[in-house]
């Protein structure tokens, strides 16, 4: 276990529909550049913590509770890709931050793509962890069952209660993809999904905004589409395994190849070592992606 995540502060922003959460990590470095993270469909903003420990003051982190999670379940519908693009430009602007420093995790990878499309101002740079390319379903395949058959845990959870805080910890330590890594920052991004109270536990995600969000990750020609017409070059890491920690992984130079990915233009960098989780949560990753932030 590190020594705890680094400290936050907390604050709200206006959008339509409600108050988004929002977590900022200060830097403590003058003229430090700021950097705005997106995380992944069933997560927090504290699925972050670790790149923060990692950035260790060196910029401004802000991370919302994308609506429908967390200290954001109660921002109203609609929901999908557009709207949560259209939230982080109603962010950056209230919160005078002018271009920033883009980046997106799984589902937040897609967002981020599509914030650039559709605010082209928006952001300074790109970096799209482990998402935003997709592929499209085998024949006969659902949207629910490509959903089950990607998300497992992270859907399941939703339709589940939970006793304790211990027992939703245990949950999740026994998930494939955290073995033998587990940590303060993975262990306070967890509890920060859980509402109401023992021993009814749930987790805060709107089973409405995780089924219309993941469906638009599937099929959304929109936000298929975002990664093939952004306003500026990016770089995308990949995790060289999957979210179950199999060894096939969501990515690698094949399946970019037949999504027809300008490896050019977005370049593609496999991250060893990593899942398709703790290439955010995890050291390794974490180290990575701070490389890329703060690179100018």
């Amino acid at each position: 276990m590190s020594s705890g995540p680094a400290r936050y502060e907390e604050l709200t922003v206006p959008v339509p529909g409600g108050e988004l959460a929002v977590l900022r990590w200060p830097a403590t470095e003058p003229g430090a550049p700021t950097v705005l993270a997106l995380h992944g469909i069933a997560a927090n903003a504290l699925a972050w913590s670790e790149v923060a420990r990692h950035l260790a003051g060196r910029a401004t982190l802000i991370a919302p509770d994308l609506r429908g999670r967390a200290a954001s379940r109660t921002v109203a519908g609609p929901y999908g890709l557009a709207r949560h693009a259209d939230d982080m430009a109603v962010l950056v602007a209230a919160l005078g931050l002018g271009p920033v420093r883009l980046t997106g995790h799984s589902m937040g990878a897609w967002i981020a793509a599509l914030a650039t499309v559709r605010h082209p101002e928006l952001a300074a740079s790109l970096l799209l962890v482990d998402g935003a390319v997709s592929f499209p379903l085998p024949p006969g395949v659902t949207e629910d069952a490509a959903l089950a058959a990607v998300l497992g845990p992270a859907l399941a959870k939703l339709s589940m209660t939970f006793p304790s805080r211990d027992a939703y910890r245990t949950f999740w330590q026994q998930h494939p993809a955290f073995a033998g890594a587990w940590t303060a920052e993975l262990d306070a991004y967890i509890q920060r999904d859980l509402v109401g109270a023992e021993p009814e536990l749930r987790s805060s995600c709107v089973p409405e905004a995780i089924r219309q969000d993941g469906g638009e990750v599937l099929v959304d020609k929109d936000a298929a589409g975002a990664v093939h017409r952004l306003p500026l070059p990016a770089e995308l890491l990949w995790a060289e395994r999957g979210l179950m920690d199999e060894p096939q992984g969501l990515y690698d130079l094949n399946r970019f190849e037949l999504a027809g990915l300008d490896l050019e233009r977005v370049r593609a960098t496999p991250v060893p070592d990593t899942n398709h989780y703790t290439i955010l949560t995890g050291q390794a990753g974490a180290e990575q992606i701070v490389r890329r932030l703060l690179a100018d």
